[in-house]
């Protein structure tokens, strides 16, 4: 397999995640997005939608969309597994991974601030505002996802999880950790959060995360 992505990426990111907890190897392709290298003609149409993380399969299939790429790894490589064993628990997980990737990142992402500055000549200070009000806003109704769901668990007899969700890395926490790095990275308080930042500090105690970290990536740049 080849996984086209970029070390700052949170898409390519919860996708190197995956790609590490179930032990797959793979080729890394580094794309620069800040250099617009994901615009290259040759790259646009190969995916379409001329963004990263694209996936490329043994068979030589093009798959974009991070979510599903991941969902795909899952099915294509059950164990272990990152989505639960009953459809209930499944959703709970899926939402938790929505809420980051469909609430938090699409509005916070790079090609959105860069029109915030370049099109509608937001400054920096006003364009870091509007990416800490949002990731925050988000993470606020994380923690509040993980608290009733810890109230579930606990209802039904279900010891307390460290992680999203059960004893195991999920869906949900290859979309909470890339965050919570970007978050990091552009100041954002993360004070007030106990169980969404006890998830991310149980999960960047495990070897794949650290693996599929920034840091860790051939074309990270310090």
């Amino acid at each position: 397999m080849q996984l086209h992505n970029y070390f700052r990426s949170s898409t390519s990111f919860r996708v190197r995640i995956a790609l590490a907890i179930k032990g797959l190897s793979y080729d890394y392709i580094p794309v620069h997005l800040v250099k617009g290298e994901h615009k290259n003609p040759a790259y646009v149409e190969r995916i379409g939608d001329a963004m990263v993380p694209t996936l490329v399969t043994d068979e030589g299939a093009a798959l974009s969309q991070s979510m599903a790429i991941v969902e795909y790894l899952d099915e294509m490589h059950p164990t272990p597994a990152l989505l639960p064993d009953t459809p209930l628990a499944r959703a709970r997980v899926r939402a938790l991974a929505q809420t980051v990737g469909c609430d938090i990142h699409p509005i916070a992402n790079l090609r959105v601030l860069k029109y915030l500055v370049h099109d509608l000549k937001v400054d920096e200070e006003a364009k870091n505002a509007w990416y800490r009000h949002w990731v925050r806003n988000g993470l606020e109704v994380f923690e509040r996802q993980l608290a009733l769901l810890g109230k579930e668990r606990a209802a039904q007899g279900l010891a307390p999880s460290m992680l999203c969700w059960g004893d195991t890395p999920t869906l949900a926490d290859c979309c909470l950790v890339p965050q919570i790095f970007n978050a990091q990275r552009f100041k954002v308080s993360l004070d007030d959060l106990p169980l969404t930042m006890a998830a991310f500090d149980a999960c960047m105690a495990l070897p794949a995360f650290q693996q599929a970290q920034p840091s860790a990536c051939p074309d990270n740049e310090a």
